[in-house]
């Protein structure tokens, strides 16, 4: 199943690429602390989950999908109805008072936004441009099946680390954390710093090296920097280059083949 969402920096093109080092079988818990578009989530489609990020219009919209996706898709048409670039920012300015209502337009946004991007101004206001697509409900007949994948997830609005202690041993965490690449690895923390600080990859670290300890089964993502790659590799992880191909970037020497780096707690096995 795919996600319902599309997401900056989201894996669907590890699940297209790269699916075969994901578990076939999850022992106990599947938890994801960086939830975002959670592709990897509706491709597994655990029994018991833990989904969790610190973005709370993002996790509304999840709680909103399990809970009342028959309201949830009638707005969506109102909106579809609606659909026009004078329309689009008049939705995007108003932030309605319901938590569907809200749901409905964080969906609409989303799927008619430039590039299906999400950003924020220091104020922490949606500021993505229109985009080209003009289609929101294309899935809706969905909503049904995102609902029941979603049934026995525990979804929650929290930092990272307080989701990676709730791991436990044979838990299966799948772990995302907000990056971007540079061609100049030199620049990867400046680039990076407003998105996930230094020292937020410092906690990350340490809240993964203790779930390990634990006996969690980890399997991260992360920029391929060199720095990173050693302090993972001190800690006993096994690291992996990736390739990936880019093609948002608004320049030419910004697109085509980039390194990503998989993280796990336990040895790789190709094939």
């Amino acid at each position: 199943m795919n996600t319902f969402l599309k997401w900056p920096g989201g894996k669907r093109w590890f699940i297209s690429k790269h699916h075969n080092y994901l578990p076939k079988k999850i022992e106990k818990n599947y938890i994801e602390p960086f939830l975002g578009g959670g592709s990897v989530f509706f491709y597994l489609l655990p029994e018991n989950a833990i989904l969790a990020d610190i973005n709370s219009d993002l996790i509304n919209v999840y709680q909103i999908m399990r809970k009342h996706y028959l309201q949830l898709g009638k707005i969506l048409q109102f909106h579809q109805e609606q659909h026009s670039p004078d329309y689009y920012y008049l939705t995007r300015t108003n932030i309605p008072e319901g938590e569907i209502e809200q749901a409905a337009r964080f969906l609409y946004l989303n799927r008619t936004c430039f590039n299906g991007m999400y950003r924020e101004n220091k104020n922490g206001v949606f500021n993505v441009p229109i985009g080209v697509k003009d289609n929101c409900i294309y899935d809706i007949d969905f909503f049904p099946h995102y609902s029941s994948a979603l049934k026995n997830a525990d979804i929650t609005t929290a930092d990272f680390g307080i989701t990676i202690r709730k791991a436990q041993e044979r838990d299966f965490l799948f772990v995302d954390p907000p990056y971007t690449i540079s061609h100049n690895q030199n620049s990867f923390i400046k680039y990076n710093q407003k998105l996930f600080t230094w020292s937020d990859q410092l906690r990350l670290l340490q809240e993964l090296s203790k779930a390990k300890e634990r006996g969690a089964i980890i399997l991260s993502t992360n920029a391929n920097y060199f720095m990173l790659r050693e302090m993972y590799e001190e800690k006993g992880f096994f690291t992996k280059p990736i390739n990936r191909y880019c093609s948002i970037s608004g320049l030419a020497k910004g697109r085509g083949m980039q390194e990503e780096l998989l993280i796990s707690s336990t040895a790789f096995i190709d094939g």
